[in-house]
């Protein structure tokens, strides 16, 4: 028995949801069903954001929107027009999901749980009358005609238009190379990084605001960085790690960063203010405050790294003991061996090649009727909210694009 729906969308995520609502809010004659091969929906909304689900960021212009995306930059800039983090944040807000600004940007709910998008999303489903259909795990796909052919396990469906929101789901890449659709192979992005390193072993916990680049290559960031039992990690490694998937991939997770813990100072100016600080502090022990805005613990290691003792003045530091010093604070060589997840939100980097999409409507360039939403291509966002901001404007253009 062959199930008939005017749209199949394959993926029971964030941006199978929010296309599939947009859809049928535009017209409610149309017979819509959402194909999940897991048992449960919006699994990666559950865990987001540390449970909190992080919807959007508090950054409202196009232009400046796509900065934050590896891939993708060039691409988004036309659908962030059409449908941008404030149009997310009035979508929410007539579902009746209110939200709220972070100090740092980030967007969540206002009940702080990701519960509450995730009710949001089954509510209007059930309300529109579109079909969620769970333990749909996708076999085959098929042209036919006018028509698609999907195959699962145990169902048949036909539709004239086919949404694949599958996020980085292998098998259905495999489905669409068939089709003559290019994949660029998936490497892992947003990690952090395994460093043992005795400058850190005892500092689990600390931050800083840093400068870090990755040694013979031209990635560099900055921002906050934390210190942790396995190595490094906070943003300003998460951003590293994001704009260099691929190149980090290459080297298999072995290299060397450097890392300025005091930030925009550089050696020559560090040296200075070290000199001046000799000057002003000659009888007080060097390890025993930081003259610096990151914590005492963090100094004092580096002291103890520069071939200073805990108990030496300031007045007694030699030019050597000053420059290891100034070298420690604004540019530490640390050798990364390896990586690991960032919590559960693993993103990859990879998937069906931008070329080969429309980015007006995001339907294939190849395949007519045939559209995808969220990170099925290869686009993806450093941390903050704006892997979610790209399911959800996506989805808003299929949508608007089927429609029309």
């Amino acid at each position: 028995m062959n199930q008939n729906f005017d749209i199949i969308i394959v993926g029971g995520g964030a941006a199978g949801f929010f296309t599939a609502i947009n859809i049928v809010e535009k017209n409610p004659k149309l017979k819509v069903a959402i194909l999940e091969r897991g048992k449960e929906v919006l699994t990666k909304v559950r865990i987001s954001g540390g449970g909190r689900c992080n919807v959007t960021h508090a950054c409202f212009e196009p232009n400046e929107l796509v900065k934050f995306y590896p891939r993708g930059e060039k691409e988004l800039r036309g659908p962030f027009h059409q449908f941008c983090s404030g149009d997310t944040i009035e979508w929410f807000e007539k579902h009746g999901v209110e939200l709220k600004i972070e100090d740092d940007g980030r967007i969540f709910p206002v009940s702080n749980s990701s519960q509450t998008i995730i009710d949001c999303f089954i509510k209007a489903t059930q309300k529109l009358g579109i079909s969620v259909l769970t333990g749909q795990s996708v076999q085959s796909i098929f042209k036919k005609n006018d028509f698609w052919k999907i195959e699962t396990q145990s169902e048949t469906f036909i539709s004239e238009k086919l949404i694949l929101a599958t996020g980085s789901n292998p098998k259905i890449w495999e489905m669409l190379q068939t089709f003559g659709h290019a994949i660029v192979s998936p490497v892992p992005s947003l990690f952090t990084f395994n460093i043992k390193d005795p400058r850190i072993k005892e500092l689990p916990g600390v931050s800083a605001l840093v400068a870090v680049k990755v040694k013979d290559t031209k990635l560099t960031s900055t921002g906050p960085l934390l210190v942790t039992h396995w190595g490094m990690s906070g943003p300003a490694i998460l951003k590293l790690s994001a704009w260099g998937a691929r190149v980090l991939f290459e080297k298999n997770y072995q290299f060397t960063i450097f890392v300025n813990w005091l930030k925009d100072i550089d050696l020559e100016d560090c040296e200075k203010t070290l000199k001046d600080l000799k000057l002003e502090h000659s009888k007080k022990a060097v390890a025993k405050k930081s003259p610096f805005e990151f914590p005492n613990r963090l100094w004092e290691s580096l002291v103890l790294a520069s071939g200073i003792n805990g108990e030496t003045k300031w007045a007694d530091l030699s030019k050597i003991q000053v420059q290891n010093l100034a070298n420690q604070l604004t540019n530490g060589a640390f050798q990364v061996n390896g990586k690991s997840t960032f919590k559960e939100e693993f993103v990859t980097a990879g998937g069906i090649d931008l070329k080969e999409i429309n980015f007006k409507t995001m339907e294939s360039k190849l395949r007519q009727n045939l559209y995808f939403a969220g990170e099925i291509v290869n686009i993806d966002a450093i941390t903050g909210g704006f892997n979610f901001q790209n399911a959800w404007t996506s989805g808003f253009i299929v949508a608007d694009s089927i429609i029309r």
